[in-house]
């Protein structure tokens, strides 16, 4: 799944398109632009491609986060505050409704980390609250608001980005929770996500101790992926990595090898790999 955006000039959809054509990914995952550009550059690729392909948002408080001219919808931790859990569900309908009037079937949302370490300084007000069974009842509010009105939802970022104090967009931030914690806090959101029949994953580039002791990150841990995530947790949907530009696994790896590593432990979806070709 690469990235594309609807707000650049015409040199940049001319090479867009040409690569799509070429190379036919199986997703495209839309960043900054406008509703009615991204609308009319997502039906001019989706002719050129033989399988039609998945057109992903990362939009976790509705589309206002990527594009302009939408209107906004408060953070997650605003919702997690307000004293009526319908709003998680009412939110995830209104984000359906909103990608599908342009043409995305999946949302990379909810966020179902827990924000329990103040000094947090990437997921903050993304996450619904810093109680994981609150956390979880949202979280899931939000994800059948959404697949209820026809957009996919993807649980992130597994196995919980709530407790660390670096970005993975940066660096590969340490979650040093032991394996009880992970099983009380991290994991219980996602365990209540995947019950409620969530249709996809992302893998966070974490490093865990607890669960891989080798320093591989998360997102290309077979231990993880595989042996957790798989069959223990027993998930069936999709599994993404999380961006593979970001500095948690890019720094480590070269182009190629990481986009293997991640297959390799188990993920279905290489999500903005660092070179298409």
């Amino acid at each position: 799944m690469i990235e594309g955006y609807s707000n650049r000039d015409e040199k940049y959809r001319t090479e867009l398109k040409s690569t799509i054509e070429r190379y036919q990914p199986g997703g495209l995952m839309f960043l900054q632009g406008g509703p009615l550009r991204q609308a009319r550059l997502t039906n001019e690729v989706q002719e050129i491609v033989d399988i039609p392909m998945l057109i992903a948002q990362d939009a976790e408080w509705g589309l206002a986060m990527r594009l302009d001219s939408v209107r906004a919808l408060p953070w997650p931790l605003t919702v997690g505050a307000s004293s009526d859990d319908s709003l998680a569900y009412r939110m995830g309908a209104e984000i359906a409704h909103q990608c599908r009037r342009v043409g995305v079937h999946i949302n990379f949302g909810p966020v179902a980390d827990v924000n329990v370490n103040p000094n947090n300084p990437i997921i903050g007000n993304r996450s619904f609250g810093e109680l994981p069974e609150h956390v979880a009842n949202l979280a899931v509010l939000y994800a059948r608001g959404q697949q209820d009105h026809g957009v996919m939802a993807c649980a992130k970022h597994f196995p919980g980005h709530g407790d660390t104090d670096q970005d993975s967009h940066k660096t590969l931030p340490t979650v040093a929770h032991d394996r009880d914690e992970l099983e009380k806090v991290d994991l219980r959101p996602f365990q209540a996500l995947f019950d409620a029949g969530i249709g996809s994953v992302m893998a966070a580039h974490l490093n865990v101790p607890a669960l891989d002791n080798t320093g591989t990150p998360t997102s290309l841990s077979e231990l993880v992926l595989s042996e957790l995530l798989r069959k223990e947790l027993n998930f069936q949907g999709l599994i993404f990595t999380d961006a593979l530009n970001m500095k948690g696994v890019s720094a480590r790896y070269g182009t190629g090898d990481l986009e293997v590593k991640a297959l390799l432990a188990g993920v279905d979806v290489l999500l903005m790999p660092g070179d298409v070709p």
